[in-house]
């Protein structure tokens, strides 16, 4: 696999630029190429080795975005090691709980990570992860600033033990079904499932993809900001484009440092010919206004992707008009951690073939979308919708969840016998093209983070003196969806507005920040069934203030606790719009 990403690119063009990393600091561009990547990756590779890391162990990643940690990944490929890269906005908590389904024996990271003009403490993060996990033999860690930290026992120091290694080192051989990764992704239920992908197959779909959605030609610079601890960043930051002998950006900011001209800025200095980013950054930037974006050359770019949830009229909009300035082809990705690779989106497609504004459209060659009914028929026909499935295998479909092949089975395979069920709905037009219109079960997307609400509501369950929680999705104008949280109190407790701040800290340290719920209301009691089952879709009809339609109440244990929350509601709406 890392032959066909660098051994063949060096051979033939050895300084060609493989990576441009856009350091979070404004104009710092580092850019490396295709030789002093194989250089990083082998040096790294052998250092691991070193230490004892074999073929099939896992190794964890928790980095910033750099050379270093495409590097990382790399040379855990080319040993045959497994990597799984956490984000590294994820709290100890949750780093662990990664590291202990997966069993990994040795963590990556750096000392600290730098984001936005903040100082991001990784190091800390991983020390106090760590310090539960049995399985972990050493912790590698790289130089981001020049801050000391606290070096223990395991502790090695990464860049030190790399000059010291050899530069080559010889890829181990692999079949094509092997493990290249696994990356953790949200369910239904509360727990995240590492879910696997494999050497040939996955490399084949995401280098495909990435070459004919986005029409990439030899000599472009592909800019996708996705974070590496992300599918995407997997697909189309290091996997496709390298394989495909491309010059990636390398994205470590956000789209708002300094300012809210940064992303147009970097496109102007690098030059970028296609952008893929997510509907949540537009809808940021959209209300910054279109100064931020006239202020930069955009002519270099060609080809505009959006990825990570539907994206809205508006967002789109802006986006063909005002970046794109109406010359550049849009593409609205849909796919998933699951599938590997963008399975719907408008190209590719005939030449000039109409694009259909915020809609994914096209399957890509080889996908076969089905709409599914409620008894599990196909629905025949167009202008019909239904539950989204994929008839037959693709190259980049996940393999397993990880020590877990029963709940990949009952996830994707069971709702629809012989087909992959995506968990999407979707919309088929009058002309056949696919429109996404969201989860059907009670996963939410904030900013294009999946997250199961059942996470969020297990990690609120920790508190003392909340028995009962229940967490749904809203409409939010720039993350997408947010989560609104109703709670049950035990009756003795006075101080509501502690108990809420203590709940968003619990969020914060057992999941990450950005699954911190906007709103938590207090609540007498939940809406049951008899059987004992949340009826979640009442609290949304509250929370969308769709009351005229609350649907079939009668299966509610008691049909009254309705109107106690609506008037609940009301009270807190009024509050806070005061």
């Amino acid at each position: 696999l890392t032959v066909n990403c660098l051994d063949r690119h060096v051979e033939k063009s050895p300084n060609r630029v493989a990576l441009i990393w856009e350091r979070d600091e404004p104009g710092t561009a580092v850019h490396v190429t295709y030789r002093e990547l194989l250089d990083l990756t082998c040096r790294l590779a052998n250092t691991l080795k070193k230490y004892g890391i074999q073929k099939g162990d896992k190794v964890a990643i928790y980095m910033s975005v750099s050379p270093l940690s495409v590097a990382a990944m790399l040379a855990c490929a080319r040993i045959g090691a497994v990597h799984t890269v956490i984000f590294a906005g994820f709290s100890a908590e949750s780093l662990a709980g990664r590291i202990m389904d997966s069993g990994c024996k040795a963590v990556i990271t750096y000392n600290q990570g730098v984001r936005g003009g903040r100082i991001i403490e990784l190091k800390t993060t991983v020390d106090e992860g760590v310090k539960n996990c049995p399985s972990i033999k050493h912790v590698f860690v790289a130089q981001r600033t020049d801050n000391k930290v606290q070096m223990g026992d395991r502790d090695i120091p990464l860049e030190e033990e790399m000059a010291k290694a050899a530069s080559v080192c010889i890829p181990e051989s692999m079949d094509s079904e092997d493990v290249l990764f696994m990356l953790y992704t949200s369910g239904s239920t509360g727990k995240p499932k590492g879910i696997v992908h494999s050497q040939a197959g996955y490399l084949l779909y995401a280098a495909l993809t990435h070459k004919y959605v986005f029409d990439y030609q030899q000599g472009d610079v592909f800019g996708c900001v996705a974070d590496l601890g992300w599918i995407t960043g997997h697909s189309y930051v290091v996997y496709g484009p390298l394989c495909n002998g491309a010059t990636s950006v390398l994205f470590e900011s956000t789209p708002v440092y300094p300012d809210p001209g940064r992303y147009w800025e970097v496109v102007q200095r690098l030059k970028i010919n296609q952008f893929y980013g997510a509907p949540t950054a537009i809808r940021l930037l959209l209300n910054y206004g279109e100064e931020w974006v006239k202020k930069y050359d955009r002519s270099s770019l060609k080809t505009l992707g959006s990825v990570g949830e539907p994206i809205n009229h508006e967002a789109w909009q802006w986006f063909y008009q005002v970046v794109g300035e109406g010359r550049c082809t849009v593409v609205d990705t849909w796919w998933q951690t699951e599938t590997g690779g963008i399975c719907i989106a408008p190209r590719p497609s005939e030449e000039k073939a109409e694009i259909v504004p915020a809609m994914a459209m096209r399957p890509f060659f080889g996908i076969v979308p089905v709409l599914m009914d409620e008894n599990g028929k196909v629905i025949e026909g167009n202008d019909v919708s239904g539950a989204l499935c994929i008839a037959q295998p693709w190259p980049g479909m996940a393999r397993t969840i990880y020590g877990d092949h029963q709940r990949f089975v009952d996830a994707y395979f069971k709702a629809y016998p012989g087909y992959y069920f995506t968990g999407d709905g979707a919309y088929r037009t009058e002309k056949g093209y696919y429109q996404i219109t969201g989860r059907m079960d009670d996963v939410i997307n904030i900013s294009g983070h999946r997250l199961g609400t059942a996470e969020i509501e297990d990690a609120m369950a920790d508190h003392p003196e909340v028995p009962e929680t229940a967490v749904i999705g809203y409409p939010h104008k720039i993350k997408g969806e947010g989560a609104f949280a109703f709670i049950v109190l035990k009756e003795q407790t006075a101080h509501t507005d502690r108990v809420k701040e203590e709940l968003k800290t619990l969020v914060a340290s057992k999941i990450a920040k950005y699954a911190v719920p906007d709103h938590i209301l207090v609540v007498k009691r939940l809406p049951k069934t008899r059987s004992g089952k949340i009826m979640r879709r009442l609290l949304r009809k509250v929370v969308t203030e769709q009351l005229s339609n609350m649907g079939d109440v009668t299966t509610l244990d008691d049909p009254s606790v309705v109107k106690e929350i609506l008037d609940a509601y009301q009270k807190y709406k009024e509050k806070t719009s005061s």
